[in-house]
């Protein structure tokens, strides 16, 4: 087949190697976060790196676009009436409204600009999606996590076996990082293919299982879960997709755009990094089979165990319209306010 393209092999996110960095000035102590989870005001800023004078706009569900009258009735009950969030290990607790935080670009970043906007941080997108990665690889390496259940969750997740599961699934995506740098070695050898008469997507398939990195462990998770689709970006995200007969095609993000869509093992890192709880909000329609009291749902995401819930919880939208939805993975911020103003036996929900 000709000359033997070469690739590098660097297996670590070294970046991640340093020592965790003290918590920023900005982050209060619990116990100033239990008076602050006293304290009556109306509008509840988050006590991290607050965006200060910058103002975010709420929107009313009514401007919302996309959302059946089932989903808008439940969604304006939470804008009213609140919900009564409880401290998980105090006895503490808050009604908040809820409303949404505006659209956020639907280009793989959308996890961490939600989580940004929802927060009211000062930091980037960017900046939370590095944080998240990194609290990961904290747990992750000194056996906070389960290690041996992550790695199954992330091979089932990203590394599937396109041999089995077609009774849930009629495309199955998997996963591989090729580095930037080996693009035009990639690209030569699946070239080769191509003119012995090889397929463009079976040449690149096979070039690319050969040489680059699956996604299939907690380790090469994080390298994926940096990716941000920009061009600063050390890897490129290809995408192999299966159906039950076979190979459907191959995603080779040419021009390196792609980003790594968040999961809830960010979620969860996520909690943990902002000491918080994050609740996703998914609201169904009539096609979700379900009955109009219970067509909204409060998934929580939790942090670690030996992490102390010192702030104020955090909401995110998910839009769903039916089953299938229920596991998309667009996220749009929703900003809660404290509202001491509403009895807590009137709220709409109790998380």
């Amino acid at each position: 087949m000709g000359k033997d393209a070469q690739f590098d092999g660097e297996t670590m996110v070294e970046v991640w190697r340093s020592p965790a960095p003290p918590p920023p000035p900005s982050l209060v102590s619990p116990d100033a976060a239990s008076l602050m989870l006293e304290q009556s005001s109306d509008t509840l800023s988050s006590p991290t790196s607050v965006l200060g004078d910058i103002t975010i706009n709420k929107v009313e569900w009514e401007g919302v676009g996309g959302l059946e009258s089932l989903q808008l009735q439940a969604l304006k009950k939470v804008a009213s009436q609140g919900v009564l969030w409880k401290h998980p290990t105090e006895a503490k607790s808050l009604v908040f409204t809820l409303h949404h935080g505006g659209d956020v670009e639907a280009d793989g970043n959308c996890l961490f600009t939600a989580s940004q906007r929802a927060m009211r941080l000062r930091e980037s997108p960017l900046e939370v999606r590095l944080r998240t990665v990194k609290r990961f690889l904290i747990e992750y390496e000194a056996c906070i996590v389960d290690q041996q259940i992550i790695n199954d969750m992330i091979s089932h997740l990203y590394a599937p076996d396109v041999t089995t599961g077609w009774g849930v699934h009629v495309v199955q995506d998997v996963k591989l990082l090729a580095r930037k740098a080996d693009r035009e070695a990639l690209d030569a050898s699946i070239e080769e293919l191509v003119q012995v008469g090889v397929s463009r997507d079976s040449a690149a398939e096979s070039i690319m299982k050969d040489h680059c990195i699956p996604v299939a462990d907690g380790e090469s998770w994080a390298k994926y879960m940096s990716l941000s689709g920009s061009y600063n970006d050390e890897y490129d995200i290809i995408t192999l997709q299966y159906t039950e007969e076979g190979l459907l095609g191959v995603d080779e993000n040419r021009e390196g755009r792609a980003a790594a869509f968040g999961d809830d093992i960010a979620i969860q890192c996520l909690a943990s990094e902002y000491e918080r709880e994050i609740f996703v909000v998914q609201a169904h329609g009539t096609d979700a089979m379900v009955d109009s009291s219970n067509c909204l749902f409060f998934l929580p995401h939790r942090p670690s165990q030996q992490v102390q819930v010192c702030h104020p919880p955090v909401f995110l939208f998910m839009k769903g319209t039916g089953w299938c939805s229920a596991g998309a993975d667009h996220y749009e911020p929703i900003m809660a306010y404290s509202a001491s103003h509403l009895p807590q036996e009137t709220a709409a929900f109790v998380l």
